[in-house]
């Protein structure tokens, strides 16, 4: 193959995005835009949850130990949660796993919360979207490696068991 034949240009970076949508008005909302034929970045990975209350911060954590680029939490308006009050919990842990990636030094823009209800499939397009230029903007996510867990060498004791 020739060198003109080949492209030059490297191919643009692709952020992964991990979605963890409420049941009932975000991942609706994605399934509107989906069957509206709404165009939005495909690389996303959606997660349904029952409720955006039902959020761990394990999930997050793991979603970037794992590689994701950004994760992105959706739920109902605060006052609409299907069950009372999840939204306000989500919200809360939100607010305090910005922190620990802030302290980890994972940028905050990393993580992103959006209330979107069940009608507003044009939102999770636009959130998606911005989601995906603001971690074109920042790069890769580029975790330190685990430490290689350290071998000893068991040395058996006098008179007992190693």
């Amino acid at each position: 193959m020739s060198n003109e034949h080949r492209s030059e240009s490297p191919r643009p970076f692709r952020p992964d995005i991990v979605a963890f949508f409420c049941n009932w008005c975000t991942y609706t909302a994605a399934d509107l835009a989906g069957t509206s034929r709404m165009a939005y970045a495909p690389n996303v990975r959606i997660i349904r949850l029952m409720c955006s209350g039902r959020i761990d911060p394990q999930f997050v954590l793991a979603a970037f130990r794992q590689g994701a680029d950004g994760v992105l939490i959706g739920g109902c308006h605060p006052g609409d949660c299907h069950y009372q009050e999840g939204n306000y919990k989500a919200l809360r842990r939100y607010k305090l796993l910005r922190r620990l990636l802030k302290s980890m030094g994972i940028e905050e823009e990393r993580l992103r919360l959006e209330w979107i209800s069940a009608s507003e499939g044009e939102k999770v397009k636009r959130v998606i979207n911005e989601m995906t230029e603001e971690l074109r903007r920042l790069g890769p996510l580029r975790l330190a490696p685990k430490p290689q867990a350290r071998r000893t060498r068991l040395v058996p004791v006098a008179g007992g068991v190693p």
